[in-house]
């Protein structure tokens, strides 16, 4: 129902960020990668999320995302795994954080978080953490809490994590509206009693935070 929604958790990657399909071809491009192996082998492993073949069990994706086993043993493995067109060995020290360098803040989605939260809306953001850093200096005006995947040994879409996320923000799934990119991930939210937005552009998912939160959410001037 419009207006009644007291809480928003937020993903982070392709919707704090730009979307996640240029970043990474941009990162394939500058790394010299072979974008169709890449494709294959994240297709293996990303499972249910994307139709991938790996189980739960054996996803070393999944593994890094709950925390289970460290980022530099998780570079070793993919960079083992990739190649270089020129043939070339991959780098495994500091992947990660090449891979997300092109993960910058879009301020207006910030914005939104901070105009929400001055008008009385709890704020939450829920990760999947690849072990990357974040842009944690924003996060003190934007969110009330924030909850990354591989600190509370938990991720998407577990409902335990979404369960963790609304205790966090003291409020009930039907009181939250969660935000994310991944169709999966937002119907994971809604199984839980939460209010679903699929994120595709800042507009359109500010009009729909206004509309489910009952606030004023103008855009940043142009």
């Amino acid at each position: 129902m419009a207006g009644t929604c007291r809480g928003i958790i937020t993903d982070w990657g392709g919707v704090l960020t730009p979307p996640l399909p240029g970043i990474i071809t941009e990162w394939l491009a500058v790394e010299g990668l072979d974008v169709d192996h890449y494709r294959s082998v994240m297709q293996a492993w990303i499972g249910s999320e994307y139709g991938g073949t790996a189980t739960a069990a054996e996803n070393p994706v999944h593994a890094l995302e709950r925390g289970e086993i460290g980022t530099a043993d998780f570079e070793r493995l993919l960079a083992g795994l990739l190649r270089r067109v020129d043939g070339g060995a991959v780098v495994a020290e500091g992947l990660i954080d090449r891979m997300f360098a092109g993960f910058l803040p879009i301020d207006e989605m910030y914005e939104m978080l901070r105009l929400a939260r001055g008008q009385g809306v709890r704020t939450c953001l829920l990760s999947n953490s690849w072990g990357n850093s974040y842009p944690r200096e924003l996060f003190t005006a934007a969110f009330d809490t924030v909850v990354i995947s591989g600190e509370v040994g938990m991720r998407k879409p577990d409902p335990a994590i979404f369960r963790h996320a609304c205790d966090g923000a003291g409020l009930a799934p039907e009181e939250c509206v969660f935000i994310d990119d991944i169709e999966h991930n937002v119907q994971a939210a809604v199984d839980l009693g939460m209010t679903g937005i699929l994120h595709r552009d800042a507009v359109e998912t500010r009009e729909r935070l206004a509309e489910t939160c009952g606030v004023e959410l103008h855009a940043l001037p142009s």
